[in-house]
């Protein structure tokens, strides 16, 4: 166990020392008044005015059809794929509705796949539409989020910025230089980058094999660093092309962090409040921490259901001991509940496990991380929504004490507090009015592999996991149905943008107004204090929405694991 919890505090004290280092970067690139000729280029074939100072109706209408736009262009790409060269294998395009979810998924951030990406997509594809889509969604919420801390940070203003200069520089100074360098590192692990579509083999036994390759390398990147998560192969992370050596796994989950984290570093930057930055990243690990101690605790203690068999779940020199099923070895239970726990903290969605195999206890640890959806959260979005949960936080506060709420200086109102409530409301709405639905559905029948509490943990997962766009599965569920993908599909497109863009108005509303001194009896929200109540918050307000629907679910199972019950 020692040498476990030194593994986690090293990916952790490794995560600390970059937030300084990547945040003053990303505070600079966010700030600096000069364009580089690349940038400049960029907007003269755009036909964009980078000077243009856009409001936050202006700022989101232009980042909703942008993104609308991009998500059309990658449909018509996959219904058409057939009929794209470069393909030797001949792959079938995508049905509409199937188009439809992959579209959505990858433009949302989300990943979610209901297709093994060897076997349906080409390598065109999954450069020009998947790989394509994953950096301009990761770019779309990085710049949703300069212009979110922006709006914060500014006094009697009329604007939160301009998305076409947030967006360009996002991709040009940092995406693209990040992925380039992670890329080479990967591929000296041994990652494949070529675009062969394939390689032939003789194996030990003298058979034949066709081993699918493509340019992997440079689709982890991207993968991780942006927080999608799709995989190049159906085993995602858990494939030896995707993962193929101890660090890859270690800088898999480090770049899931890396700028999720930094933004809190950004925050305090441009709002001249370090310490309130460091409050917010103090919220994030102390989640963080609760949740990687329970998948820990539950998946190392392994399945009471194997110990009347004899069966040896215990640690030693040569297994690393407790709930191996649906677990890379070379991994063991310590590098997989961290990346467990990082990939739906971060909502990127990549497995290096199959999350269907976690004991009950271990598999409530990723629904909650998304219920949640703000334990470091996705690139941009997760701290935006942590912010939303913390003017939540601050509205309370002051309801019962009986003061107007105060956040960073300024009032909370009505109009603010209606729209963090749509933005609050809109994520549990589609997580459980999907899965209701779907449970209501005799075809749901069909899609499942498991009976019982489990096989409703697939649909809920699979909503939640939409619904927070995170992209990772239970797979024992059969999601590649018109109903299924429709409704999912939908569920990401509400969970990306019903809580970006009224968070993006909240922005422009405290944009507008002006400073108030502090009082004595100003809540201040730098304190260990808030952060306690902000943690407080946000487990009080997921578990009163979502206690029922886990207790339907991982709880009974888990009760019943305990009593010996099988489904």
């Amino acid at each position: 166990m020692f040498d476990d919890i030194t593994q986690f505090a090293i990916v952790l004290a490794i995560m600390a020392g970059l937030v300084t280092i990547l945040g003053k970067w990303m505070t600079h690139m966010f700030t600096s008044p000069k364009h580089n000729i690349l940038e400049r280029g960029t907007y003269r074939i755009l036909g964009v005015d980078p000077q243009e100072k856009m409001s936050w109706k202006r700022y989101g209408m232009v980042l909703l059809i942008s993104n609308a736009a991009m998500m059309l262009l990658g449909y018509l790409l996959l219904r058409v794929q057939d009929l794209l060269p470069g393909d030797p294998l001949a792959r079938a395009a995508q049905t509409p509705d199937l188009a439809f979810n992959t579209a959505a998924s990858f433009m949302t951030n989300t990943n979610w796949q209901a297709y093994s990406g060897e076997s349906s997509l080409s390598n065109l594809s999954q450069m020009i539409v998947v790989t394509f889509l994953m950096s301009v969604s990761a770019t779309t919420g990085l710049a949703a989020a300069a212009g979110f801390i922006r709006g914060l940070s500014r006094k009697n203003a009329g604007d939160i910025g301009n998305y076409w200069v947030d967006f360009t520089r996002c991709l040009y100074r940092l995406l693209m230089p990040l992925c380039f360098a992670m890329a080479l590192v990967y591929v000296w692990q041994g990652m494949p980058q070529t675009l062969g579509a394939d390689a032939v083999v003789t194996t030990l036994e003298g058979a034949k094999q066709q081993i699918i390759l493509g340019p992997v390398a440079s689709f982890e990147t991207i993968k991780h660093i942006g927080t999608n998560g799709g995989g190049f192969f159906g085993m995602n992370a858990a494939h030896p092309f995707e993962n193929p050596t101890p660090l890859t796994n270690t800088l898999h989950i480090l770049s899931m962090l890396l700028i999720p984290s930094s933004l809190t570093y950004v925050f305090g930057s441009m709002l001249l409040r370090r310490r309130q930055g460091w409050a917010f990243l103090g919220a994030f690990l102390v989640m963080f921490l609760g949740f990687l101690a329970l998948v820990y605790s539950a998946e190392r203690g392994g399945n009471d259901l194997m110990n009347p068999m004899g069966i040896d779940q215990q640690q030693a020199q040569t297994q690393s001991g407790g709930n191996l099923e649906g677990k890379e070895l070379r991994f063991g239970v310590a590098q997989t509940s961290l990346f467990v726990t990082t990939t739906t903290a971060a909502t990127t969605g990549s497995v290096d496990a199959m999350h269907s195999s976690l004991t009950p206890l271990g598999g409530l640890v990723p629904l909650a991380q998304m219920m949640l959806n703000n334990v470091f959260g996705g690139i941009g979005v997760g701290f935006i929504n942590l912010i939303t949960f913390a003017i939540l936080t601050v509205f309370l506060v002051g309801m019962m004490i009986g003061r107007t709420p105060e956040f960073l200086g300024k009032k909370i109102e009505a109009r603010e507090m209606k729209y963090v409530m749509l933005a609050i409301l809109a994520h549990p709405f589609s997580i459980l009015g999907f899965t209701a639905i779907a449970c209501l559905m005799p075809s749901t029948m069909g899609s499942l592999s498991n009976m019982g509490p489990h096989g409703f943990s697939e649909v809920l997962y699979a909503y939640t996991s939409g619904t927070a766009n995170n992209g990772s599965a239970f797979a024992g569920l059969n999601a590649n149905t018109p109903f299924f993908n429709t409704t999912i599909g939908l569920a990401m497109l509400i969970g990306r943008y019903l809580t970006m863009l009224p968070m993006l108005a909240v922005a422009g509303v405290m944009a507008a107004k002006r400073a108030v001194p502090e009082g004595p009896g100003t809540l201040s929200t730098a304190t260990p204090l808030f952060t306690g109540l902000l943690v407080f918050v946000v487990v009080i307000v997921g578990g009163l929405t979502f206690l029922p629907a886990l207790a339907l679910g991982p709880i009974v199972e888990h009760l019943s694991m305990l009593s010996g019950i099988t489904f």
